[in-house]
């Protein structure tokens, strides 16, 4: 359901390199290395679990930070101090980082009758899967098991992208998607969809363990 801009053909055709990831990533590390770390600006919510997330996805969303699609201005920042190749490796070096998770193909809890219709209305799973952790495209994240205010932070920023400079998100699919919910809405599916397993996780940097 949090889908984002696809990166340019030419950076599609960069091939990532983990090992030259993991030399790099030392901006990543100090706040998606650190369990329960928590963003203050503009709005408090856990940061996102990236390690194991879709590696064409943690692509194009560094892209859309440096296009400026997405307005997080600490990851603008970073995005903007990052190559096509680096963007490849450290999406690499994320997507095999940390332990490997099976998930069910089917979610062992199911969803209230509530949050079954706005799934249904919202039509998630015909993008992010059954079990929301195989999305029909790579360039999609894998939801299930993310932190449940991240999850509703980020679809409030599809809901309203010209909210502010600092937050906001611009995507067209999804932007049609989230308009058609209310907060509390959006706030009930993504606390379903983050309490499901899935395969996200932190990984705690050596030096922080």
């Amino acid at each position: 359901m949090v889908a984002c801009a696809t990166a340019s053909v030419a950076a599609e055709d960069v091939k990532g390199n983990a090992a030259a990831g993991a030399q790099i990533n030392a901006m990543c590390v100090g706040c998606h290395s650190i369990v329960g770390y928590q963003s203050s600006f503009p709005e408090v919510y856990k940061v996102p679990m990236i390690s194991g997330q879709n590696d064409a996805y943690i692509a194009a969303a560094l892209h859309a930070y440096k296009k400026g699609d997405r307005k997080f201005p600490t990851m603008r920042g970073i995005a903007a101090s990052l190559t096509d190749q680096n963007i490849a490796d450290l999406a690499a070096f994320y997507a095999a980082d940390g332990q490997k998770r099976d998930v069910p193909e089917q979610p062992a809890k199911a969803p209230n009758d509530d949050v079954k219709l706005l799934l249904q209305k919202g039509a998630c799973v015909s993008c992010h899967g059954e079990n929301f952790s195989k999305p029909i495209d790579p360039s999609y994240p894998k939801l299930a098991g993310q932190h449940p205010d991240y999850l509703y932070v980020s679809l409030k920023a599809y809901k309203n992208p010209k909210e502010g400079p600092y937050s906001g998100r611009s995507n067209g699919v999804m932007a049609g998607v989230a308009a058609q919910f209310s907060n509390a809405e959006l706030k009930s599916l993504a606390n379903y969809i983050g309490s499901l397993d899935g395969q996200v996780q932190v990984v705690p940097e050596s030096r922080f363990r």
